[in-house]
């Protein structure tokens, strides 16, 4: 038991006696409390050698000063990312440590209010933040983010998602087109069917050059049937725009469309000025209609807008939706057709923008349009009109809106007030007095009367989108129901609306019990005894991975007077039907990867009774390839009929195809669509660009994938495009790094872009192409350089620098096949020294090359 003791005291001397020789070293004494590294111990095993400047590492994060690409995160919310310079300064309690140097500048452009701290100037070209009272910096090293804490009454009251106009990019000078091509081949099985080819065509082209967006939209349809061809080309628009952010608002000259915040929207072919709601924070987000419907069978759905077809595609049996329009930059109610195979058609109309008309207080809101009536029949005048609406918003929750239409035929005025009644939703409630000539008719005057609705409950999950009702007196018409009468043609006037009442209902139920949506719009009209309803009803759910749904529509006198029935009296008949579907999906994962089995039942009032079951999925990597396999049958002696499609979104282009056929007629549909850039650098190709988009430049990069982007991965060149990115606000663009060639790294992997509306940015990133080399730096006198010096590439204008390690080994990327190494560990002439090096050519099988390097 002594000897025991004696032998712990012993080993406790000698570790006390080694404490007390590096305590000696590091002149340490009992009150000193700073943490100090003695750099002696790193060459323990060889003193006398020269020893690496470590102080930076005494204090602070323990990181070297220099230029930093950081996150700027002040009072826990995000700031975007920037290259900050940190310096060694004294932190609030006297201590060294790793602190940001900003001017007074770039302290204002982060929204601090440096006005009220005239001593943040300081001594220097960095800001004091001390003189703001209570504000602090940390520099979070291992997360690159630089968290600050100021007061909120050093700092300007911004809206939660708000962007410094200086950091809005207006992107790079470009050429760029967006392309969609459908097309379709039908055979007929029986001579009473013949065959039919349809295609579609969809250009929108356009240049950037600065802020000025130049863009056109220009469609090609043929449709060929019984040895009868129609061919056309329409020109959608061709406008230039540019955003004026002081007035956070839109100039388009050219051809566009009339807001429609109150009056109906009419396209117009002059100059509009208008607000641009995305240039506001998040809160104020605008509205988009999704189209809904329920095709009896394999089918083509068409969608116009103001007389255009904006979108055409093919669906299968069952319900579908549509959500991936392109925005036309207009409004107005989409008409939506849905051929069948047998040839018989649905119509319905989806309400494209009919919101309450509210806004914050103190925001003003205002569209001013000037120009000729554009009409899609070319024999219709054009008529010069203008017309200005203006919305501000009041306290209290109230809006004030009004308006104005002014032209030679046709003059209006509305005024209207909007409420947010807080838990009850909101409201607007406006009328419109209306003064028309007619071609050949007496001048008429009336008026319309418009109430809207809108409601989110939270609690119970009820969603009331839209809810509107208007009424028009028998004397009301609108500015484009008037300018169509003036023509150089007699034509049949149309149909006038006396009432309309629409309705979009989403409701989720109890815990489990899934939801429903209810879309309704119905129409009559004054000069005609036809009465319009279209009714839409659903049910989905899930259990286990299961989902399934039931849903119903209902469409009534939906076709215009041209295509309408006559009775043997000579009294209009106009067509109807009811639908009912039932889909359920059960996921396939236990035997077969990201694939689901299906079954629908589809039955018409007007029709027949279909069953089909199918199988559909998706594959690859990036499950990009999405594939759909069904076989159906159908009562009433149709018999069977099958389908089949595949699609794929690629780094070019997404391409689609589908096959199918029934005891009629058979077809194959096919499509593409992608979009194409010409920039300073080359052509990038790409799936379609949508509105904004961003280049990324990886040159030597190939073949690496952009996070949360499907298909989209870079070129041969290292270049790609990141389409639909959104315009004023922050988008993080990252390559997923573990796809970089072996010989290929970058410096960061992610990029933060700021677009404005239309622009092609720039996502720029610093590859280093060369090799990867494990360098042994040996000095003349055979010792190897010290642990923790810089080694740096000479030449390399991208500051990238490397620390040696142990044995004085250094592991180096990007590393061309010759060249000279820059070693430093210390401040002086001797403390430095440099390598020529030249790689042998041939790599190891693990792609790194292991040399030695002589530094003189």
């Amino acid at each position: 038991m002594i000897a025991e003791t004696s032998l712990k005291f012993r080993r406790l001397s000698d570790i006390a006696c080694f404490v007390a020789l590096q305590c000696a070293l590091l002149t340490c004494h009992q009150a000193a409390a700073r943490e100090y590294f003695n750099p002696a111990l790193l060459n323990i095993d060889g003193p006398g050698k020269d020893l690496t400047d470590l102080s930076a590492f005494e204090d602070g994060v323990g990181q070297m000063p220099g230029t930093y690409h950081v996150e700027v995160i002040i009072n826990k919310t995000s700031a975007g990312r920037q290259d900050i310079a940190f310096t060694m300064q004294k932190d609030a309690r006297g201590q060294n440590s790793l602190q940001p140097c900003f001017n007074v500048d770039a302290l204002k452009a982060l929204g601090v209010r440096t006005a009220l701290f005239p001593q943040l100037a300081g001594d220097g070209k960095c800001a004091d933040l001390s003189a703001i009272p209570q504000a602090s910096s940390n520099f979070v090293f291992n997360r690159q983010q630089l968290m600050m804490d100021i007061p909120q009454a050093a700092m300007d009251l911004q809206a939660r998602g708000y962007v410094d106009p200086e950091r809005l990019d207006e992107g790079i000078n470009a050429l760029l087109l967006n392309y969609s091509f459908t097309g379709a081949n039908t055979q007929g099985r029986k001579r009473e069917y013949a065959d039919s080819d349809d295609y579609y065509l969809n250009l929108r082209p356009g240049i950037n050059l600065g802020p000025w967006r130049l863009r056109n939209y220009t469609t090609w349809t043929r449709n060929s049937s019984g040895g009868q061809t129609q061919d056309s080309w329409d020109s959608v628009y061709t406008y230039v725009q540019r955003d004026i952010l002081a007035l956070k608002s839109q100039l388009t000259m050219g051809d566009s469309s009339s807001p429609s915040d109150m009056f109906d929207s009419v396209p117009f072919r002059g100059a509009q000025i208008a607000s641009d709601d995305d240039m506001l924070p998040d809160s104020l987000r605008g509205y988009a209609p999704v189209v809904r419907g329920i095709a009896r069978t394999n089918a083509q759905v068409i969608v116009k807008q103001n007389g255009y077809t904006i979108y055409q595609t093919y669906v299968s049996a069952g319900a579908f939706a549509i959500t991936d329009m392109y925005p036309t930059g207009s409004s107005g109610d989409l008409d939506v057709t849905i051929k069948e195979a047998d040839g018989t058609e649905q119509h319905q109309i989806v309400p494209f923008a009919s919101l309450p008309v509210l806004q914050r207080e103190g925001r003003l809101k205002y569209s001013l349009t000037s120009g000729q009536y554009r009409s899609y029949d070319s024999g219709v005048d054009k008529e010069y009109f203008t017309q200005a609406t203006a919305i501000y918003g009041l306290p209290a929750g109230l809006t004030l809106y009004g308006g104005g239409q002014f032209s030679q035929h046709y003059q209006s005025i509305l005024a209207g007030l909007g409420k947010n009644l807080g838990a009850m939703g909101a409201f607007s409630v406006d009328t419109t007095q209306a003064w028309s000539k007619q071609q050949d008719e007496d001048k008429a005057s009336g008026q319309s009367l418009r109430a809207r609705y809108s409601k989110n409950i939270l609690a119970t999950g009820t969603n009331i989108s839209i809810s509107g009702y208007r009424y028009s007196t028998s004397g009301y018409y609108t500015l484009q129901e008037t300018l169509d009468t003036w023509r150089n043609s007699n034509q049949t006037p149309p149909d006038r609306r006396r009432n309309r009442a629409e309705i979009l209902l989403n409701q989720n139920l109890w815990q489990d019990g899934g939801s429903i949506s209810l879309n309704a719009i119905s129409e009559d009209y004054w000069n005609s005894d036809r009465q319009m309803r279209s009714i839409g009803v659903g049910y989905s759910n899930s259990w286990n991975s299961i989902t399934y749904s039931l849903n119903y529509s209902y469409n009534r006198n939906t076709t215009d007077n041209g295509s309408s029935d006559t009775n043997a009296n000579g009294t209009k008949v106009y067509s109807s039907d009811q639908i009912f579907s039932f889909n359920i999906s059960v996921p396939l994962d236990r035997w077969l990867s990201h694939s689901w089995a299906s079954y629908n039942l589809n039955t018409s009032k007007q029709g027949n009774t279909s069953h089909t079951v199918g199988l559909n999925g998706s594959a690859l990597a990036d499950q990009n390839l999405n594939w759909s396999v069904q076989e159906s049958e159908t009562n009433h002696g149709v018999g069977n009929g099958g389908y089949a499609s595949a699609s794929y979104q690629g780094t070019y282009a997404k391409v689609n195809a589908a096959y199918g056929y029934d005891n009629d007629q058979r077809r194959v549909n096919y499509g593409i669509e992608g979009g194409a850039v010409v920039h300073a650098h080359g052509v990038t190709l790409s799936q379609s660009l949508g509105e904004t988009a961003a280049l990324v430049e990886a040159p030597g990069a190939s073949g690496v994938n952009i996070a949360n982007q499907t298909g989209v991965s870079t070129d041969f060149r290292g270049y790609t495009l990141v389409p639909y990115v959104s315009p004023y606000r922050e988008n993080t663009l990252s390559l997923n790094t573990e796809q970089l060639p072996d010989n290929t790294d970058v410096a960061l992997s992610a990029k933060t872009v700021t677009p404005t509306r239309g622009a092609i940015v720039r996502a720029h990133f610093a590859t280093r192409i060369g090799k990867r080399v494990l360098l042994s730096l040996v000095r003349r006198t055979g010792e190897p350089v010290p642990f923790g010096a810089i080694a740096a590439i000479s030449g390399d204008d991208r500051g990238n620098t490397f620390i040696v390690g142990d044995g004085g080994q250094v592991y180096i990327t990007g590393m061309p096949d010759s060249g000279e190494l820059q070693v430093k560990w210390g401040n002086t002439a001797s403390t430095a020294c440099r390598v020529t090096f030249n790689l042998p050519a041939t790599e190891s099988a693990s792609n790194i090359t292991e040399a030695r390097g002589l530094c003189h």
